[in-house]
């Protein structure tokens, strides 16, 4: 029994062996006759089928010629066709669309293309930038340097009093040399010091700079003056009020001497003392005067309401939401009026932001561009900070406190009314400033129409305004800048003239103001 069973498990084990192993497959005896072994199929990969891809070549692009700028001569107006300019800088004139002149640039152009010294009496917004930056890159294209230059030794000086100055004029200095090789370096306080100093180790062809900052780089001998062959001062008034005109003569006298540079000095005013300045600075120069009534009154319409300083807040903030104001610019005299009205502006519901000196310069930038881009409703900011600045679109420009000065007043109501577009300036007049109106208009040579608000500028709206702006955090500032101690509760409330202070010095570059 128990040898059955071993039997019957080893014939298992045998067969399990057996049909575990691969067997040839089995033939007939009538056809067991030899055959070769037949190959297994299989398949093979799916080849893909190439494709026959023609190369298209890319044409070259076309050189653009003056006849793809055409510009039809006009009996009172002057092209720029006329002057004769290199075909890269008129490409760059085409694309801007500036087919005819201003008054500025048809009075100084032919000559200073032709190399002499020119004083120039006009403010921002006469095209007075792209009279001197059409000179400078016109020479540097019509006599390129031979060889290689130094790092830092530029052929082109503009100097320029606030940092937002010195920005725009290289933001059109960019666009106007888009179609050359030129490099536009620009060099100012309150800012990254490393970044400027990385930009002055490599060829310099226009150098942008407020003259503080480009002190500090001469002293470190990152920038040689030794070869500027124009040197340009723009808003030398200004310059002279922000107490500038000391570091202005110590790099003056480092560049070439007069009769070996040409010198374009513009201002909007002539005082004994910028007078004085041309005489030195300057040989045998042209003079050109645009009247500031030109200026003042082209595109911009001008009107003055008559209110207290009780009522400036509720007729600003209804004049911004009844008429659904969407890029309003507001000016005030001092700092903390222009703090306290931005405060208040945004407790009650309307997107703006602060422009004045005691705000950082990076982020001063960022708001400018917010402004730009829409983001930003209302934009409130000071005579020096909002100097210099060019922003398309700007529909209304509102004076909450009148200048001291009627040249801050034609250069606040300037930021409207750019680019051919109309443009509308409201003043607030109140028993503090209202005494200014008669020395305004004497200045501008018109009259300014005065009225009273209408009843629905004056009526409380369905929220309850904010009377007393909730203090933000100050932005840092640096040590050495004079700090406002007493702030009033009403923006509108004013002070006594203060000594002007000068921007951008070496010992406070966060102080621009």
């Amino acid at each position: 029994m128990i040898r059955q069973l071993f039997h019957l498990i080893r014939d298992k084990l045998h067969n399990l062996a057996k049909f575990g192993k691969r067997q040839p497959p089995q033939v007939s005896e009538v056809h067991q006759t030899h055959q070769p072994p037949q190959p297994v199929a299989t398949r093979s990969p799916r080849r893909r089928k190439k494709t026959q891809t023609s190369v298209v070549p890319i044409p070259p692009t076309p050189q653009w010629t003056l006849e793809q700028f055409p510009v039809p001569p006009l009996p009172d107006r002057q092209r720029f066709h006329d002057f004769e300019l290199p075909l890269s800088l008129m490409h760059a004139i085409a694309d801007e669309g500036f087919s005819y002149c201003t008054p500025i640039q048809a009075e100084s152009l032919p000559h200073t293309l032709a190399g002499k010294d020119l004083v120039g009496q006009a403010q921002t917004g006469t095209g007075k930038t792209a009279a001197f930056l059409i000179t400078i890159i016109n020479r540097i294209l019509h006599h390129p340097h031979s060889g290689r230059r130094a790092p830092g030794t530029p052929r082109a000086l503009i100097l320029a009093p606030t940092r937002e100055l010195v920005l725009q004029i290289v933001k059109d200095a960019d666009v106007l040399t888009r179609h050359t090789h030129m490099r536009v370096v620009q060099v100012f306080g309150g800012t990254d010091y490393r970044k400027q100093q990385a930009l002055l180790l490599d060829t310099v062809d226009i150098l942008v700079a407020t003259p503080g900052r480009l002190l500090d780089f001469q002293q470190q001998k990152l920038v040689d003056l030794g070869q500027v062959e124009i040197l340009v001062l723009d808003e030398a008034d200004r310059m002279l009020d922000m107490g500038f005109i000391p570091d202005v003569r110590s790099i003056v006298r480092s560049t070439p001497q007069k009769g070996k540079r040409q010198t374009l000095l513009f201002s909007a005013t002539f005082t004994a003392e910028i007078k004085r300045l041309v005489e030195q600075w300057t040989q045998e120069p042209q003079l050109i005067t645009i009247e500031p009534d030109q200026v003042a009154a082209q595109n911009v319409e001008q009107l003055v309401y008559i209110v207290t300083n009780e009522q400036k807040y509720l007729l600003l903030y209804n004049l911004i939401t009844q008429q659904d104001l969407r890029c309003v610019m507001i000016f005030a005299n001092r700092r903390d009026q222009a703090r306290d009205l931005n405060d208040l502006l945004r407790q009650d519901g309307i997107r703006s932001a602060l422009l004045s000196g005691e705000v950082p310069q990076d982020k001063r930038i960022r708001t400018l561009d917010e402004f730009r881009a829409g983001k930003i409703r209302v934009l409130v900011a000071t005579d020096v900070a909002g100097r210099g600045i060019h922003v398309d679109g700007v529909s209304h420009v509102i004076n909450y406190t009148l200048p001291d000065d009627p040249q801050d007043y034609v250069h606040r109501i300037g930021r409207t009314g750019r680019a051919g577009m109309l443009g509308t300036s409201v003043s607030f007049a109140s028993e503090d400033d209202a005494f200014q109106i008669p020395a305004l208009q004497e200045f501008l040579g018109i009259p300014l129409p005065c009225v009273q608000p209408e009843a629905k500028l004056l009526q409380a709206p369905d929220r309850v305004l904010s009377t007393k702006p909730t203090r933000s955090p100050r932005p840092h500032t640096s040590g050495g800048q004079e700090r406002q101690r007493n702030h009033s509760s009403n923006p509108g409330a004013q002070r006594g003239p203060r000594k002007p202070r000068r921007t951008d010095t070496r010992t406070n570059p966060g102080n621009p103001e």
